[in-house]
């Protein structure tokens, strides 16, 4: 495997593996919000209206367009309308309110199909658009646009990302040791819609317990099970793709320009689960842990408030002062307990006050050079974000900064450098539009 360059060794803050090894069955919620828009792509427009009942994993919103995809009820009810909800942004976004019956009734469900590594490919797709699937590991992107590679690229890697190398997060580790098998086979499936004829999952080496899982899953299937160096952010897609094939992503580019794609496991699981089973996305495992009495992992609702998950866990503690949706260094601070769990919510962390240094000038130590993963100068792009000059820090490459929070974790003043630099790129985007 190679090793790529910077990045960091944040405290792990994993609770006990015999705590957090598993995930329990989360209550339903009494109210399920499911926002319209989930991941990346167009929000869905709403196919239901308030009084009408629905089903369990009945189809209750479209995307507008190709890429998107279709939202599920997670419970049986009745929908209460359209209404606001904090989302994982901090912004209020439009979902579709159900009201529990707490009688869990179904709906018809998609057909299995049948030996799916020999069906077509077109149906493949239409299945995985049809179940929901986004990007599960935080991006949201729409998986069957990820896996319809256009005929001018030419792909021959998928890789699965089980790294998972966030602190606090393990919900990913739970579904490689709980489902291995079906990560595996959702991986085949997605190669074989993808025409790749390699298949590698990459995992962390701190956790041996599912790299021994999907090995012993993955044999005589062709899929290469590959331990990768302890590392932050080494779940990030182009350190991934460096780790499992030396192949370096053009400024710029994407995975499939150096001719793979890369799927989370949790995308994987569901791909399987959606094939073989006919399953649309309506739960995933999150983590809720930090400052709350018991920690634990959920296979949560989509839609359950994440005061629902924390009160599951016994409350907080007194010590929780910060809210994070997601992991702790590239998750969103969240404050309203009604924020419903989406697609791509892998945690729910309640942490203490943050350390508050005071904040001086740079010192020119060339920290943040040597963990960028990218190879960037966040000190320049950050000095040129906060005098204005976007053009000179889209000139140092601003755009390719992954957002992983490196530079700002080893700055001895201080600085908010990760803050800055996503400022730069946020108005050299609105500039390009």
């Amino acid at each position: 495997m190679h090793a790529f360059r910077g990045g960091i060794h944040p405290s792990r803050e994993k609770a006990p593996p015999s705590g957090m090894d598993s995930a329990r069955e989360a209550a339903s919620p009494a109210l399920a919000a499911v926002f319209l828009a989930q991941g990346a792509g167009a929000p869905c427009k709403p196919l239901v209206k308030a009084g009408q009942r629905v089903l369990m994993g009945e189809k209750i919103g479209e995307p507008a367009g190709f890429v998107g995809a279709p939202i599920h009820s997670p419970v049986s009810g009745r929908v209460r309308g359209i209404e606001t909800r904090p989302n994982a942004a901090g912004r209020s976004s439009e979902a579709i309110v159900v009201e529990n019956d707490g009688l869990d009734e179904r709906c018809e469900p998609l057909a299995p199909m049948e030996n799916p590594l020999e069906a077509p490919v077109e149906a493949l797709l239409a299945r995985v658009r049809e179940a929901g699937i986004v990007g599960m590991g935080g991006a949201g992107f729409p998986a069957h646009v990820k896996l319809a590679a256009p005929r001018e690229k030419k792909v021959d890697t998928l890789l699965l990302n089980g790294a998972e190398c966030e602190p606090y997060l393990s919900g990913d580790h739970c579904l490689m040791l709980a489902a291995a098998g079906d990560i595996c086979l959702g991986a085949r499936i997605a190669a074989y819609m993808t025409g790749a004829q390699a298949i590698r999952i990459g995992v962390e080496d701190n956790k041996p317990g599912a790299i021994a899982a999907l090995r012993a899953a993955a044999q005589g299937t062709g899929v290469e099970v590959c331990p990768l160096r302890t590392r932050y952010p080494q779940g990030g897609e182009k350190q991934l793709i460096y780790a499992l094939t030396g192949r370096r992503v053009p400024s710029g580019g994407l995975p499939m320009d150096v001719g793979c794609v890369v799927l989370n496991v949790a995308t994987a699981h569901a791909i399987c689960a959606a094939v073989k089973r006919g399953e649309v996305v309506l739960r995933r495992i999150v983590t809720v842990a930090g400052a709350v009495a018991v920690p634990a992992n959920w296979y949560a609702r989509i839609g359950t408030p994440i005061g629902d998950l924390i009160e599951a866990c016994g409350g907080a503690l007194p010590a929780a002062q910060r809210l994070i949706l997601g992991g702790p260094m590239m998750g969103m601070a969240a404050f309203d307990l009604r924020t419903p769990i989406g697609k791509t919510t892998g945690g729910v962390l309640l942490l203490p006050a943050a350390r508050r240094a005071e904040t001086g000038g740079c010192i020119r130590c060339g920290r943040c050079v040597e963990a960028c993963p990218m190879g960037l100068m966040p000190t320049r792009i950050a000095h040129y974000a906060d005098k204005g000059m976007v053009e000179e820090a889209k000139a140092a490459r601003a755009m390719d900064c992954v957002e992983c929070g490196c530079c700002a974790y080893v700055c001895p003043a201080g600085l908010p450098l990760t803050q800055s630099i996503r400022a730069a790129k946020r108005e050299i985007a609105r500039r390009k539009r």
